[in-house]
């Protein structure tokens, strides 16, 4: 198999919509030939430039250096990249990430108002907010480094310290926020761990608030 029929056999396994990375498949290439991954990627770049040019697999775009997509037409035109993968794969990838600020206000039912924005916590932003112009997303620095441990208990607490800063029009927001401590496996001995270090003391009388309605039912 040469490096062009082995491009071309990953690219057709791949959906429609979903990014395409280079780095990913000269990584690939470099454990399948048993290669260097310095010229796996060459070998890569030059191969994905041949297939655009010469309209190899009619249905790859290319996005931006490094990435491509395939795509497909549908009702509406050609289907574009998933923006949802990029923005995962940038900010939310091995757990390091998560959605906060109105938008998961709004997705856990604590306000019928549609967010202006998305933002998202993320240990690959710096020390300050800033708007994604591409992925048309904010992202900030998260209180403390993101793990697959802590992040769902940073984002109820997040959730909760937004509770009188954002329009919430939930009848019960505590019983609601409640709920999905349930539903998540929270535990409030570590939810108080992690307010008590990283938030402010209205947070952890709220989070008491809360801990009161882990009974109810939404």
């Amino acid at each position: 198999m040469t490096y062009m029929q082995f491009i071309l056999e990953y690219l057709n396994e791949q959906d429609f919509g979903v990014p395409i990375y280079t780095e990913t498949i000269a990584g690939k290439m470099a454990d399948y030939f048993g290669t260097q991954k310095k010229k796996a990627a060459a070998a890569t770049a030059v191969a994905m430039k041949r297939i655009i040019d010469d309209n190899k697999l009619p249905d790859l775009r290319f996005y931006q250096k490094g990435v491509y997509y395939r795509t497909v037409m549908t009702p509406f035109g050609e289907m574009g990249i998933s923006k949802q993968a990029l923005i995962a794969d940038k900010y939310l990838i091995h757990d390091s990430g998560y959605e906060t600020g109105k938008g998961l206000l709004h997705r856990l039912g604590l306000t019928t108002q549609m967010p202006g924005e998305h933002l998202f916590a993320t240990n690959a932003a710096k020390d300050c907010v800033r708007f994604d112009k591409k992925l048309e997303v904010s992202v900030c620095p998260p209180k403390t480094h993101i793990t697959a441990d802590n992040k769902y208990y940073l984002q109820i607490l997040d959730a909760i310290e937004l509770l009188d800063k954002a329009p919430v029009d939930a009848e019960n927001p505590y019983r609601i926020i409640a709920n999905h401590i349930r539903l998540h496996g929270l535990q409030y001995e570590t939810l108080l761990y992690y307010a008590d270090k990283y938030y402010t003391r209205k947070t952890i009388l709220t989070l008491a608030h809360t801990a009161s309605r882990t009974e109810e039912r939404i």
